[in-house]
């Protein structure tokens, strides 16, 4: 059945859709007729060829070629979460007999999820704010505006970080392997991080792109790879001190000794930065890039817009120091098994000088670390059995092997002092000129007189 133009007209209201023009979804930019609506985004009706709607020939709804099977690298975060649920196999929450271990499965599968995408967000926005603050003229006060501030302010909460560029964000969740594991299987289980080539790592995200800052950056991570095996050995040196007999004795006297070998590793891994990292590239053009702000070079006190508009009256941050090696869990952790009392105290100056408590200064750094690493720190130092006490009870081989490991630890602070003087006293004594403030490391400490009494009480520590 057919008609005429006229009887369309007649029988057709002038704005029915089939009495208007047809827009090209392509080409139209928003036609409109008289009196009609606009045609912007009207989809046309008229006809179904199905590669407008996705629809194939030969398949239909399901489409032709195999779906993708895994998002682009910077969406890996999510993937791994997807395949960590399907190897841990989640039970529903309303399964019958569910078991309690099942039930912390699950909730620990949750506190990932939720964790990993929040370090990610810290990372970035840390970085931006970073790279706004650093480019301002020294003349322009420090406003962060709240497009960075906000949100990051918000996610710094959450996972109870100040909100500053830290050493987690520069080192722990800053890098990538250079090449894949073999298997997808060793990436769930995390096997491959237990054998993992020092050398097979990059930073993700740089402020200058020079090779000096990623290996600054990679020499610390490469330290904390290879501190597992010292991790490792203090938990069984814990287990054996609970045994207390005379074979745990022998044990212990061996675990010590081969700490003692591992922190001499992480000394030559700490002097191996001088290979990749030159002292005037990193003071002048990486270091204050993630200098904070009792580092600022003008001195200035960093503000954030927009943080009356907070809920629950959050206050202007106190903590706005930098990134620092001062920040990593694995030589505070040394510190505590081997009792070196650098981590213990309360108070704020020494009795007899006055000035800053070294103890207090690195316990003031955990307020930097990741929540979860200053849990395990607690949990270390409210050990019932204390090495150390243990230690000074037994035979003298273990009062060796002890102070083996103890020496070890000084020797890693002297190289550690070694490094700072290179990278930062050095190039800081050759540039100035006229008035002196004192020199700051870039956690915003004291920096010699800081190393140096963490050293001086790490050598206090050896039994005679």
């Amino acid at each position: 059945m057919t008609m005429s133009d006229g009887t369309s007209q007649e029988i057709l209201s002038s704005d029915h859709f089939l009495s208007l023009p047809r827009p090209d979804p392509f080409t139209s930019t928003g036609v409109s007729v008289a009196d009609g609506p606009d045609l912007e985004g009207i989809v046309d009706t008229t006809t179904l060829a199905a590669h407008d709607f996705d629809v194939d020939t030969r398949t239909g709804f399901m489409p032709p070629d195999p779906p993708v099977r895994r998002l682009p690298e910077q969406w890996e975060p999510w993937e791994a979460a997807l395949q960590k649920a399907m190897h841990d196999r989640l039970q529903l929450a309303i399964k019958e007999n569910i078991t309690d271990e099942e039930r912390q499965v699950s909730h620990r599968w949750r506190l990932e999820v939720k964790e990993v995408l929040l370090r990610r967000a810290h990372h970035v926005l840390t970085f931006i704010m970073h790279f706004y603050i650093h480019t301002l003229p020294l003349t322009v006060p420090v406003m962060i505006p709240a497009s960075i501030g906000v949100p990051l302010l918000q996610v710094s909460k959450h996972l109870q970080l100040p909100p500053i560029a830290t050493y987690s964000d520069t080192v722990l969740y800053n890098w990538q392997l250079k090449r894949a594991p073999p298997t997808r299987e060793m990436e769930i289980e995390s096997e491959w991080a237990c054998a993992l080539d020092l050398d097979n790592m990059k930073s993700q995200d740089l402020f200058t792109g020079t090779r000096d800052e990623e290996e600054f950056f990679l020499s610390s991570a490469r330290i904390e790879l290879r501190g597992v095996e010292a991790l490792e050995l203090m938990r069984a040196s814990m287990d054996e001190i609970f045994v207390g007999d005379d074979i745990a004795v022998c044990r212990i006297t061996s675990y010590l000794s081969r700490l003692a070998g591992v922190v001499h590793a992480l000394t030559s891994l700490l002097m191996d930065v001088r290979k990749g990292c030159d002292p005037d590239v990193f003071y002048h053009r990486v270091r204050p890039w993630f200098c904070g702000q009792d580092s600022d070079p003008a001195e200035r006190k960093w503000r954030f817009e927009g943080i009356d508009g907070f809920e629950n009256d959050v206050e202007e941050p106190k903590n706005l120091s930098g990134p620092s090696a001062g920040q990593s869990a694995l030589i505070h952790a040394l510190d505590i098994f081997l009792g070196l009392d650098n981590c213990r105290s309360e108070t704020s100056t020494t009795p007899t000088t006055g000035r800053a408590d070294p103890r207090t200064l690195l316990r003031r750094m955990q307020i930097y670390m990741p929540r979860h690493h200053r849990a395990f720190l607690r949990h270390l130092s409210a050990n019932p059995r204390p090495l150390r006490d243990f230690v000074m009870t037994k035979t003298p081989e273990l009062v060796e092997a002890y102070n083996q490991a103890v020496g070890a630890v000084k020797g890693f602070r002297d190289a550690h002092i070694r490094i700072v003087a290179l990278y930062i006293i050095g190039p800081a004594s050759r540039e100035r000129t006229g008035g002196e403030r004192h020199l700051k490391g870039t956690g915003g400490t004291q920096l010699a007189q800081f190393l140096k009494g963490v050293r001086d009480n790490t050598a206090d520590a050896l039994l005679q």
